[in-house]
């Protein structure tokens, strides 16, 4: 269903969560004619309150349920200002004809590149040396150097893959271009193994690092866990930049604790924000654990990216074309 300009004089855009997106990072300039709302968040409770009039919606992570949706027959499109969209009922939306879009390959460098440098500061141990010297043990020392943790090499080492799209593909030719061996894993669970991929279980085995670029479904939840952690290398790193679901939070404590592993980045959360019950926040001052708050995606290059797809989606609906679309 597209929204032509000729069957609607201004189209009332609202978006849910503005603040989503930094305050320097330009929004698009829409060559249409609309009325454009704009809230920093919106709680469970207000939702319906902003829904009304709307005939596009803008969101980044408010929740739109078929419930929710059902009351508010004028909506043509939703605009997810991300690429994740489970945060909305897709199968609701594809039934009461609602376009939906996304935005795709916006962060092809800076998710990268951020898997790359928690990989490093992780091999290196430089959180350790850091905690290491606000604590006085370098300066207790009293030699010009001092080594308290292990500092491995990178290259030459094996990353193993899991997610082939284009964030999991743009990290192994960053992966490739510093000496890594690179592996990707078949889907777990799978009985046949495509040409270019190798079995779940044997990519665990063998990979020294484990990024994850695959999305949060109901067969990807809890993707990693006790069971996956005991097949890794125990020097073997963790990077998930992908979706929090996707590892067990706790079980991810325990096999660093335990010695399982060496070292885990972690950019995102079952819960975002995360609170202090967290099993990953109550734990943040283990020297191999590296937290960050959601960012891998965030380059101000990324990030005014998405802002401007997040208007090339909103016109290409508006003219009738497809573009981006998940429904």
């Amino acid at each position: 269903m597209s929204l032509p300009q000729n069957n609607i004089t201004k189209p009332h855009i609202v978006f849910l969560d503005r603040a989503t997106i930094p305050p320097q990072i330009k929004l698009p300039q829409l060559q249409f004619e609309h009325d454009w709302i704009e809230y920093d968040y919106t709680s469970a409770e207000e939702v319906e309150s902003r829904l009304v009039d709307a005939d596009i919606v803008i969101t980044n992570k408010v929740v739109l349920t078929a419930e929710l949706l059902a009351k508010f027959p004028n909506i043509k499109m939703i605009a997810v200002s991300a690429t994740g969209t489970n945060n909305l009922d897709i199968e609701y939306c594809q039934s009461a004809g609602i376009a939906v879009t996304n935005i795709q390959g916006y962060a092809t460098r800076s998710v990268p590149e951020h898997v790359i440098a928690m990989l490093f500061a992780l091999r290196r141990n430089l959180i350790g040396y850091h905690q290491d010297i606000q604590k006085g043990e370098w300066q207790r020392n009293k030699q010009f150097c001092f080594f308290t943790h292990p500092i491995g090499d990178v290259a030459g080492s094996t990353i193993g893959i899991i997610g082939s799209g284009a964030l999991g593909q743009a990290t192994a030719t960053l992966a490739t271009a510093i000496g890594m061996k690179v592996l990707f894993a078949e889907r777990k669970g799978a009985t046949t193994v495509r040409d270019g991929y190798l079995p779940f279980d044997t990519v665990l085995e063998q990979s020294d690092v484990l990024t994850l670029h695959c999305p949060l479904t109901a067969e990807t939840k809890n993707l990693i866990s006790s069971d996956e952690f005991a097949q890794m290398k125990s020097s073997a790193i963790l990077i998930n930049a992908g979706r929090g679901g996707l590892v067990d939070e706790k079980a991810l404590i325990t096999a660093l604790k335990c010695g399982e592993l060496s070292g885990a980045g972690v950019d995102v959360f079952t819960e975002e924000p995360a609170g202090d019950s967290n099993p990953l926040i109550a734990n943040m001052d283990l020297p191999n654990l590296l937290l960050t708050p959601h960012v891998a995606w965030g380059s101000d290059s990324a990030i005014q990216r998405l802002a401007d797809i997040l208007g090339e989606n909103i016109e290409a609906f508006v003219a009738g074309r497809m573009q981006n679309r998940v429904v």
